[in-house]
């Protein structure tokens, strides 16, 4: 019998167990260290300047994940978790760290991906912190276990095991109220046969809730989904099952919310801003980076306009050509524009920017563009938007590394940084949200 070919990519062994140094804290919010090879070990939940005993468990990139096994001199900087979760819930990753730090850590999150792509950015950088309790959106994973009954949280870190929640800081009081029966309700539901999500958005009208299942309703299903929304003051209770088109279930008053005064009909399960807070502050951020010559008859591009977070504040100032990829989104942000009557300020379009961006060609009639793209970014657009050489661009960003990818496209078409705004929307996660206004031929 001939001997076996050796395999292509033999499987990696983890390193032994060493003591090491936290040197930073890398983007995902891990404590970085180095074995003695120089090997990277990344740590969740440890600090700099921390001595560990790290055991290396799974390959990550260039080096190890791995464990703190013991913290032999805890920093200054080390505080009790609010959280009794924390540690197995993956929502928050730096809970451990004191305010000042954590705070300078996310601006440098911005600052970092802004001179890698060759800008300037302000020092000091302006910083809008998050605080507890004020998250409006929460999407919960659902699982029932061996033994029939419901698990309802979030996935841990890098984990598709879900921790149990029976308490949040970071969830606004409305949403944590309705845990303990949204649990109770899941548990009789014979749609969750093993796997379900449930998302919810805290409107004006009250909590909006889509809940996606792995098996039909029952007629018994949607009778206690109705008897829900009406006992814990839903507005709206919608169902989905794979890809399907979301089914309202039950509707007991419009789910409706205002955008800067105008009232919008979001459709379900919809992606809002998590906080007012941060809402307030992106707004704020754009319209301060609007062109400072503007007459009302200025028209600018907005691109992933969603269902109108940015628009209708937009439309005060300016004249607005808005596009999103979603059709029940556009539908719903064309529905608030006739209805508040804003049909002249703002025009709504149904496309997918992806696939079908906005050319140079079509750009050259606008005097910026703002956009709000997904967490990958926006690379085939933002090729389209440096061609045309738009005097402004507001980029409203979720993700410091695509940002980062993006800024650099805009950079070498010879745009400059003119202001930037981080925002902590994500209280204690390693996410980042930001906007960054770029002019054309400018100095900055």
């Amino acid at each position: 019998m001939p001997p076996r070919a050796p395999a292509k990519n033999p499987p990696r062994h983890p390193p032994a167990q060493a003591q090491v140094r936290i040197d930073r804290i890398g983007s995902e919010g891990d404590g970085i260290a180095r074995l003695p090879d120089a090997t990277p070990l990344y740590l969740p939940f440890t600090l700099p300047g921390e001595t560990v005993t790290a055991r290396p468990l799974q390959p990550r990139a260039d080096g190890w994940h791995a464990h703190a096994e013991t913290i032999a001199n805890p920093s200054e900087a080390r505080v009790t978790p609010p959280c009794r979760h924390f540690g197995r819930c993956g929502g928050c990753v730096l809970q451990h760290w004191r305010d000042a730090e954590y705070r300078a850590w996310k601006s440098a999150l911005l600052s970092h991906a802004l001179r890698q792509a060759g800008a300037t950015p302000p020092d000091p950088l302006p910083f809008v912190p998050g605080l507890p309790a004020e998250r409006r959106r929460i999407d919960f994973a659902v699982r029932r276990n061996p033994k029939g009954l419901i698990i309802l949280g979030l996935h841990g870190q890098r984990s598709a095991d879900i921790t149990d929640i029976t308490d949040c800081p970071i969830l606004h009081p409305t949403l944590l109220a309705l845990l303990p029966p949204l649990r109770t309700l899941l548990q009789h539901l014979r749609a969750v046969r093993r796997e379900a999500s449930v998302v919810i958005n805290l409107l004006d009208s009250g909590p909006d809730m889509l809940l996606r299942t792995d098996a039909p309703l029952t007629l018994d299903d949607r009778t206690a989904l109705t008897r829900f929304a009406a006992d814990h003051g839903l507005p709206r209770i919608s169902q989905q099952r794979g890809s399907d088109t979301p089914e309202t279930i039950g509707l007991l008053r419009p789910p409706v919310t205002a955008l800067s005064g105008t009232t919008v009909r979001p459709p379900p399960g919809v992606f809002l801003q998590a906080t007012a807070e941060g809402e307030r502050a992106i707004i704020e951020a754009v319209l301060n980076g609007l062109p400072e010559k503007r007459t009302g008859k200025t028209r600018i591009a907005e691109l992933y306009a969603g269902c109108g977070t940015l628009t209708f504040a937009l439309a005060g100032q300016v004249r607005v050509s808005a596009f999103e990829g979603d059709a029940a989104t556009v539908a719903a942000l064309q529905q608030a524009i006739n209805q508040s009557g804003q049909a002249g300020r703002i025009e709504a379009t149904h496309r997918d920017l992806a696939r079908q961006p906005l050319s140079a060609k079509e750009l050259a009639a606008f005097a910026a563009v703002v956009l709000d793209p997904p967490h990958n970014g926006a690379a085939a657009q933002i090729a389209q938007i440096a061609a045309a050489g738009t005097r402004t661009v507001i980029y409203v960003s979720c993700n410091p590394a695509t940002l980062s990818r993006d800024a650099a496209t805009l950079r070498t078409a010879g745009y400059r940084l003119a202001a930037a705004t981080a925002i902590d929307q994500f209280l204690w996660s390693a996410r980042l949200e930001s906007v960054a206004v770029f002019r054309h031929g400018t100095q900055g």
